[in-house]
């Protein structure tokens, strides 16, 4: 498999506080990879880091070969990263068709677009029946499905999910699963995963990386680290 995202020895402080220590993470085309551990550890800071929300203190990325860090946002999105942030993010008054359409806000092809859309509103046929509602009256589930809907209206190559699963109810935390699985899949989109629900986080991922307080403690193909003692212990709440 080709590297399509690498970290080398990252270090990025926030107000001289460190945020992550000399994490070295590798994202290869086509895997889901999950990064877990608990409020804190580190883990937005590497997606804010990816999208040049945060400025390195030292180390490098790379994505498709190329330096990554220190280009701005918009021509990161442009070289095809998407980040779903933590929080949904919608903009309220809007309808789900408008907000949608943001997500495409980089490209041009109006037939392309188009196709992107109905291929969004076959993927998650509930926002098809609440396309003109505005998106501030649609459940935490809803926005969830919008707002990853959103996302692949840029046409990806890497999207970046912050905690999908919180605030969602349990049933609609099995389809956001679901569907990023399908998304990797039948898009051929790679996945950064950033989630606290670990058991689902190992679940739909290939490979995974735990971290505590800025560094990676533990990293490893997901279905073994299901059955390490240490990620039990300390992320799924013991035994499985």
């Amino acid at each position: 498999m080709t590297a399509m995202l690498t970290f080398d020895n990252v270090e990025l402080y926030y107000d001289q506080i460190y945020a992550l220590k000399g994490v070295s993470i590798t994202l290869h085309e086509g895997e889901t990879v999950a990064l877990i551990g608990a409020n804190g550890a580190g883990k937005s800071s590497i997606l804010r880091a990816i999208t040049g929300l945060a400025p390195l203190h030292s180390g490098q990325i790379h994505f498709m070969g190329e330096r990554l860090d220190g280009t701005p946002t918009a021509e990161i999105v442009k070289k095809g990263i998407s980040m779903v942030p933590e929080g949904r993010r919608v903009f309220p008054f809007m309808s789900v068709k408008d907000n949608l359409l943001m997500g495409a806000f980089t490209r041009d092809d109006k037939a392309g677009i188009a196709r992107s859309l109905d291929s969004v509103l076959e993927r998650f046929p509930r926002l098809r029946e609440r396309f003109s509602q505005q998106a501030g009256t649609l459940s935490g589930g809803e926005q969830q499905m919008m707002v990853i809907g959103r996302a692949l209206m840029a046409k990806p190559r890497m999207l970046l999910l912050d905690e999908p699963s919180l605030g969602i109810a349990p049933k609609l935390v099995q389809d956001i699963a679901r569907a990023i699985v399908a998304i990797s899949r039948d898009e051929k989109v790679s996945v950064l995963l950033v989630e606290q629900n670990s058991r689902m986080a190992l679940s739909i991922s290939q490979r995974a990386y735990a971290l505590s307080t800025g560094s990676v403690v533990v990293e490893g193909v997901s279905r073994d680290l299901m059955s390490d003692d240490r990620i039990k212990a300390a992320y799924l709440g013991g035994e499985i």
